[in-house]
């Protein structure tokens, strides 16, 4: 897609009228200087149907008064857990407010309740993010700029000694995790909602005898790091109907289509008026996870990685070999952390990243300490 905009962008002419990507491709598209600036476009729909400030604001990526991008949609990653494994949580647990620690004893709790490791995490899947949006900021309180700190060292240890050894051991294969919590092999899952969601669509379709709960991400040390993955929708210079283009998007954020959105494809709202109370019943109950998630007072967000162009996948890479090399290999934490992190900013120094939530914007490239 990146290569078709830019080369369009080049040419001065094109066929793309609408793109719809992630806040983190937007950069690419920024620096080659593609897309309209949809500031007045966003003026009026956000007086229609009043558009979160937050993901406003994200679309100027990092301007005062250029709008790349209408926000469209939002997820997120949460917790899923068989009802089952509810009487085992650790005493005085709160499921709607745990620690990283509190999920390893509930998984310890299990292992020996039922002879396995029920606890399953999508290694074959969305790991990175995992890493990315969850351990990392729980635990430093960034991702890139503590990369390499005492307190991601000790992360890599509680993940290495504590959460691992009562996680399922097929989870290195698992990519959806709402496969093994309908077989039964696992009965505390983290994952993408839209991943989650079939699990909770069989229960509510009675096509599973099973029950299933949805609860926040846990807390560590330096809060309840969480992952808002924002899609925006932007117009190329280049579109032969830019009018067609305005209204597809006008047509996009209307509450009703937020809502059919929402109820289809677990993607939540970014606009006020989509009527949540008459949401199905799997729905509701992922809704009520993010919600709480999202309001938490120790909350941390982070952001998908951004600015990195087509080298993203290199950055996911590095944070999926900290996990394979320590807790699969059992390498030394710290040397890991100092080869991975130089490697990492060897990409940032290339692509000129600057750093991106739940680090503080940084001037320049972002830096690993």
């Amino acid at each position: 897609m990146l290569d078709i905009l830019i080369a369009e962008g080049a040419a001065g002419e094109g066929v793309t009228d609408v793109v719809g990507a992630l806040h983190g491709t937007y950069p690419t598209l920024v620096s080659n200087d593609v897309l309209f600036d949809l500031t007045e476009l966003t003026a009026e729909l956000d007086e229609k149907y009043n558009i979160a400030d937050a993901f406003v604001e994200l679309g100027k990526m990092g301007t005062a008064d250029y709008q790349y991008y209408v926000p469209w949609m939002q997820a997120t990653f949460v917790m899923a857990a068989n009802v089952e494994a509810l009487p085992y949580l650790p005493e005085g647990a709160d499921i709607n407010a745990l620690t990283w620690e509190q999920l390893a004893q509930w998984g310890a709790n299990l292992a020996e309740a039922t002879g396995e490791n029920k606890v399953g995490l999508p290694v074959g899947g969305l790991f990175h993010r995992f890493m990315q949006g969850y351990m990392f900021p729980s635990f430093t309180g960034g991702m890139v700029t503590e990369f390499r700190s005492e307190a991601a060292v000790a992360m890599m240890e509680y993940l290495r000694d504590d959460l691992w050894t009562v996680v399922n051991a097929e989870s290195i294969n698992y990519e959806f995790m709402n496969e093994p919590l309908l077989s039964g092999e696992v009965w505390v899952a983290f994952d993408h909602v839209a991943r989650l969601g079939p699990a909770f669509l069989a229960q509510a379709n009675g096509e599973t005898d099973k029950e299933f709960v949805a609860f926040p991400a846990p807390a560590g040390p330096a809060g309840r790091g969480y992952m808002a993955v924002v899609v925006g929708l932007g117009i190329p210079f280049t579109s032969p109907n830019p009018d067609g283009a305005e209204a597809l998007i006008d047509f996009m954020l209307s509450p009703e289509t937020q809502g059919a959105i929402l109820r289809e494809l677990n993607f939540f709202p970014v606009v006020d008026g989509v009527d949540m109370d008459d949401l199905p019943e799997n729905v509701a109950m992922i809704a009520s996870a993010v919600n709480t998630q999202s309001s938490s007072e120790d909350g941390i967000v982070a952001l998908l990685p951004i600015g990195l162009g087509d080298r993203g996948g290199e950055i996911n890479q590095i944070f999926r070999n900290v996990f394979v090399r320590v807790v699969q290999n059992g390498e030394d934490i710290a040397e890991v952390l100092d080869t991975e992190g130089t490697a990492l900013n060897d990409i940032l120094s290339a692509t000129g990243a600057r750093c991106w939530a739940p680090d503080p914007v940084s001037e320049g490239a972002c830096v690993v300490k």
